[in-house]
């Protein structure tokens, strides 16, 4: 249903470097770059960041975009990687069992406050092991 979405940065190169760590694991890489955007994806741009004049975004804001993984090993990657390249934990990998479905996600945020999610669902306790 959603072809592709868009998250607003203050510093396109801060957040290109942060975004080309963290989605990697997710197996995403940068494909388009223009003077105020850039497309990361697998064949096509997916998932754009674009510069705004804005200031950094408000906990609490609803901003979250989530991301799929293959893998709950991914997911932990896409943490561990988001980290290292600047962003916080909003969520550490984890099983997240909820009503309806059981799914593996982790969340940061981005060096500008947005709310970044990877999540899988795996199919059995022992694929929803922590690595």
């Amino acid at each position: 249903m959603i072809d592709h979405v868009s998250v607003g940065v203050g510093d396109l190169e801060r957040a290109a470097r942060f975004y080309e760590l963290a989605l990697a694991p997710l197996g995403l890489s940068r494909l388009v770059t223009r003077s105020a955007t850039i497309g990361f994806g697998n064949s096509y741009p997916e998932f754009w960041i674009m510069r705004t004049a804005m200031p950094p975004v408000q906990p609490g804001s609803g901003v979250h975009i989530c991301l799929r993984a293959k893998s709950t090993g991914d997911v932990d990657a896409f943490h561990a990687a988001a980290l290292n390249a600047g962003g916080r934990s909003d969520g550490a990998p984890g099983l997240r069992p909820h009503d309806r479905v059981r799914y593996y996600a982790a969340f940061v945020l981005d060096p500008d406050g947005n709310r970044i999610e990877a999540v899988t669902f795996p199919k059995d306790d022992a694929e929803a092991s922590p690595r």
